[in-house]
């Protein structure tokens, strides 16, 4: 959130460049992860939002504008669970020996920054579980969000989906197809770690269902940022998997350096680690997603609503686009950057991580969607 001024905030100083991802996770692990502000139906996020307790330029607003912009805006992540995604390859190996299911992996790989063996993993993770538990509805991309929040798809540590052991000895033993499971094998964890999330009877269509699985998947600490993780990179490789050719479009690079951005803590006028700031206020981390990307933006959430392409106010905002708070007349107080499926990216207010929300619900005052281009 910013302060309700379209005036940039004290040291707003732009940032260049993107953070490195050293500097990035100590921060997070200092961070003890407010994502657990309150709790509603299906275990999902509440977190305030108050005004920052930072002395603030005057507010060209009345007060009873100022009183509104405090406690307004989009503070819920509701019950969700990724867009349906692209559909394995399956079927016989074709006449240059390569299956449909290696076609489709190759084919995905580089737009989805995932590796070839691991993708096809998660693949198999997912038929191998139509077979097992087809109730359960698991998805290749719930999967791959695991992946990427646990080791990055196997390029960080050894074990690419972060079972426990009592996981691996419970869900891992057994495998159809593979004589000798073992933990680093892509298509042995990725079945091991489908039967985790399936395990009692979970139906993964429905965002409750899913939410309580993930929930139980890892716990510790970082269990909320590693859930939040999750959902924001297995929502984006769903979106990426049906229009691959959007991969290297401004959007995508500035989304996914929004994500690699959770659980960093809201610091009002903060431009992020690479400016000196243990974190961002909600204008700073999408100006900096949009400079990592080669889009230039104003510093205020104010001053980035005025200067880009209004989305027609019929039309859902599409990945990347930037969503606004506040008052189109007098002042934009709030902005977040829209990750699809009703859900956005933002840095809340203080005392809150960056994370995910809900981008529009009931009484907020949200002023309307712009695309930086």
């Amino acid at each position: 959130m910013d302060a309700v001024t379209s005036s940039p905030e004290p040291d707003a100083v732009p940032a260049t460049g993107q953070p490195s991802w050293a500097r990035g996770a100590l921060y997070r692990g200092l961070v003890a992860l407010p994502l657990v502000a309150g709790l509603v139906t299906a275990g999902w996020l509440i977190a305030d939002r108050d005004q920052p307790t930072q002395p603030t330029p005057p507010a060209p607003v009345a007060a009873a504008e100022t009183a509104k912009t405090a406690a307004s805006g989009p503070s819920v992540l509701e019950v969700s669970a990724p867009v349906q995604a692209q559909a394995p390859g399956q079927g016989a190996s074709g006449g240059g020996g390569r299956s449909p299911l290696q076609q489709w992996a190759e084919g995905l790989s580089g737009p989805l920054d995932i590796p070839t063996p691991a993708l096809i993993g998660y693949a198999n993770g997912e038929l191998t579980l139509r077979t097992e538990d087809p109730g359960c509805h698991l998805s290749w991309v719930t999967l791959a969000g695991i992946g990427e929040a646990g080791s990055d798809h196997g390029r960080r540590g050894a074990d690419p989906l972060g079972l426990s052991p009592a996981q691996w000895s419970k869900y891992g033993a057994k495998i159809a197809g593979v004589a000798h499971p073992t933990l680093t094998d892509p298509d042995s964890a990725a079945v091991a770690a489908g039967r985790a999330l399936c395990a009692g009877g979970t139906d993964l269509t429905g965002g409750s269902g899913w939410w309580k699985s993930v929930a139980a998947y890892k716990g510790g600490k970082d269990a909320e940022l590693f859930r939040q993780q999750v959902l924001g990179n297995a929502q984006l490789y769903a979106t990426l998997s049906l229009d691959p050719a959007k991969a290297n479009t401004p959007a995508v690079h500035a989304t996914r350096f929004a994500l690699g951005q959770l659980g960093l803590p809201y610091v009002w006028g903060g431009n992020g680690p690479d400016a000196g700031a243990a974190g961002f206020d909600c204008s700073g981390l999408t100006k900096a997603s949009y400079d990592s990307a080669g889009v230039g933006l104003p510093r205020t959430a104010d001053s980035q609503f005025r200067a880009i392409p209004r989305v027609p106010a019929a039309q859902e905002p599409q990945l990347g686009d930037l969503v606004f708070y506040g008052n189109p007349a007098t002042n934009i107080h709030h902005v977040g950057l829209y990750l699809g499926n009703g859900l956005m990216i933002n840095a809340p207010t203080e005392g809150q991580a960056i994370q995910i929300h809900t981008f529009h619900t009931p009484g907020d005052d949200y002023a309307g969607a712009g695309r930086p281009s």
